[in-house]
């Protein structure tokens, strides 16, 4: 697979899984904090975005540490992706309203809540894990246990993105 191809499935498996743990560091830096968010992988951006609350800690701990890690599950088919980029509060107001959905009325009562920001990811690499899916992949370890062998489970590969 070639270097292009692989930057290519990362983008893909972040738009197919579509949600992730955001990992900060807290405000003394010294613990790692993870919350689930809605992601909004754009390649042509080069960028993730999500959209926060100017009011929860996660926008403090980026403007004292902009390192994150952005993991994505997608434990049905077995694929996984880790991110890790800088990350940058914007009070951009066209994006707010480029991103919402009505999912967000769970959160805030508009898009033109004051209080919303767009949380945006830039990814300087990422490592994604791509199995066939979890039926191959249980009929692969059991073969394996069986014969002794070493199953092939998917692709894993590291990307600089």
């Amino acid at each position: 697979m070639s270097h292009h191809s692989d930057q290519d499935r990362v983008w893909d498996l972040i738009e197919d899984i579509k949600f992730a743990m955001l990992v900060t560091h807290d405000g003394d830096g010294d613990e790692l904090r993870a919350r689930p968010m809605h992601a909004h992988g754009q390649r042509e951006d080069d960028s993730i975005y999500f959209l926060t609350d100017r009011r929860h800690h996660k926008d403090d701990e980026i403007n004292l540490n902009e390192n994150v890690c952005v993991a994505f599950a997608d434990n049905s088919g077995m694929r996984y992706v880790s991110v890790t980029g800088t990350a940058t509060v914007l009070d951009d107001r066209a994006k707010v309203h480029a991103l919402w959905d009505p999912s967000n009325k769970a959160f805030w009562d508009s898009e033109d809540d004051p209080n919303i920001r767009v949380l945006r990811v830039r990814p300087s690499m990422a490592e994604f894990w791509d199995s066939p899916g979890k039926l191959v992949t249980t009929v692969k370890m059991a073969a394996a246990a069986l014969t002794g062998s070493k199953p092939d489970l998917g692709i894993n590969r590291k990307v600089t993105l």
